[in-house]
């Protein structure tokens, strides 16, 4: 069993409107009476780990209550005025902008509030006028690495201002130090980040199918070598990340199979994690394999004598879905694996990862078992209809009369990656941000 000791941590946490706003105030007033104060020294990375909710700090050093934060971001009682938010996004582009008038404090402090706005609203037209200054700045904190905390929150905002921008042009212009500070940073947060920061500029920001192969390539090997191959031995964090965007990557990709053999080796591999976050991620990434190796039927093809052409499973939307290829070559031992991962009972592992595992594995299980299945599908049987109420019971509320169903996998990879860089702002951004939209399309349900 591996040694991997650290989970990443996503609390997927939302923020209220009145929050956001009270957030970004004090990070101004603060920042602003902090700007030129002395720039701390770096600090020892690796031996400090900062969890993914710590990115939310007053300048005076104390971190801001998540819970705070969330009640602010989502609260209905107070509407944030439009010209608030756009004039404290603009002092804060500017803030960024002008390095030679910032300290290592400042910029951190400037680099939250504009990320925690964007976040919350889409200020596109606020924003790309300085996109290239933007970049360039937030390339140097992440280059330099003058504290962890700087670079990290850099990566955290540039990886929100690609969501925001819908560029095709960004990720030529970020992948390169990226890919750098993946490969060679001391510290395990910035790594993380890092990838994180990659899978969204390769997503989002104008790779092609080429590289994005390259980057799941990278990904795959960090897989595989547990970190050693990014200098992050047993790095469980590290290992999650590449995990998570390997998956969001894949998603891209329409046809897996030449990459799928290699991939699902270093995943089946890493069920055996002694990492209940490692076991998820490398679970989610195997059943979107067997998702992805089933496709529609096309109009000339028949169906093989061995598959039911009125087989339910083998349906979707009324359409017929035909296996393409294998996806592992020794599936009953894949589903014994999954099966003891489904009913794991050990002390060794506590209540709440118990409970994680087993409902992620049951899902994981039953589309291997068949793929068509999505998340959270039911064999229950609806009393209405007498029809099994199969996929679709994930959703997520996007306003009062819609919810967006999470059905496949694929659509949860993508939800999972833009949820960590939208955090609480996921919704407004699926209304507004056609970008974020159009990653996962419209498959909703009116709620009257």
């Amino acid at each position: 069993m591996r040694d991997l000791r650290r989970r990443a941590l996503e609390s997927h946490k939302t923020v209220s409107r009145k929050a956001r706003s009270t957030v970004a105030s004090a990070a101004s007033s603060k920042a602003n009476s902090t700007a030129n104060s002395p720039a701390p020294s770096r600090a020892a990375s690796r031996s400090r780990q900062v969890s993914e909710d710590e990115d939310d700090y007053h300048s005076d050093g104390t971190a801001w209550s998540t819970n705070s934060i969330d009640e602010v971001i989502n609260g209905e009682d107070v509407d944030v005025p439009e010209d608030a938010w756009k004039a404290e996004l603009n002092v804060r582009v500017e803030q960024i902008i002008n390095l030679k008038r910032s300290s290592t404090e400042g910029r951190t402090e400037s680099l939250i509030a504009y990320a925690h706005v964007l976040m919350a609203r889409y200020g596109k037209h606020e924003i790309e006028g300085h996109v290239h200054d933007l970049v360039t700045s937030m390339i140097k904190s992440i280059r330099a690495e003058t504290t962890e905390r700087e670079a990290v929150v850099a990566l955290k905002a540039l990886a929100v201002t690609v969501v925001t921008l819908d560029s095709d042009t960004i990720y030529d212009d970020v992948a390169d130090q990226l890919k750098r500070s993946i490969q060679s940073s001391e510290s395990v947060e910035i790594q993380v980040n890092a990838i994180h920061a990659l899978g969204i500029a390769a997503f989002f920001g104008g790779a092609g199918d080429d590289e994005i192969l390259d980057i799941m390539t990278l990904f795959v090997e960090i897989i595989e070598s547990d970190g050693a191959s990014v200098n992050a031995q047993d790095e469980g964090n590290v290992v999650i990340a590449a995990l998570e965007n390997w998956g969001l990557l894949a998603t891209e990709i329409e046809d897996l199979e030449e990459e799928t053999e290699t991939a699902i080796e270093a995943f089946v591999e890493q069920l055996e994690s002694a990492d209940a976050g490692v076991q998820i991620a490398a679970g989610e990434n195997i059943a979107l394999l067997y998702e992805k190796s089933f496709t529609i039927q096309e109009e000339d093809e028949d169906l093989s004598d061995a598959e039911d052409p009125d087989d339910p499973e083998h349906t979707k939307d009324g359409q017929k879905m035909v296996k393409r290829y294998q996806v592992y070559r020794r599936q009953d031992q894949l589903l014994h694996t999954l099966e003891e991962l489904a009913s794991v009972s050990t002390r060794r592992i506590s209540k709440k990862d118990r409970k994680t595992l087993h409902s992620s594995f049951a899902d994981i299980r039953n589309s291997v078992e068949k793929p068509t299945r999505g998340p959270s599908y039911s064999t229950a049987i609806d009393q209405e209809s007498g029809k099994a109420y199969g996929a679709g019971r994930m959703k997520i509320r996007i306003n009062r009369n819609c919810e967006l169903r999470i059905d496949k996998w694929w659509k949860l990879q993508r939800l999972n990656a833009l949820r960590r860089t939208l955090q609480g702002g996921f919704t407004y951004h699926y209304e507004q941000n056609e970008l974020v939209s159009s990653a996962l399309p419209f498959s909703m349900s009116s709620k009257r």
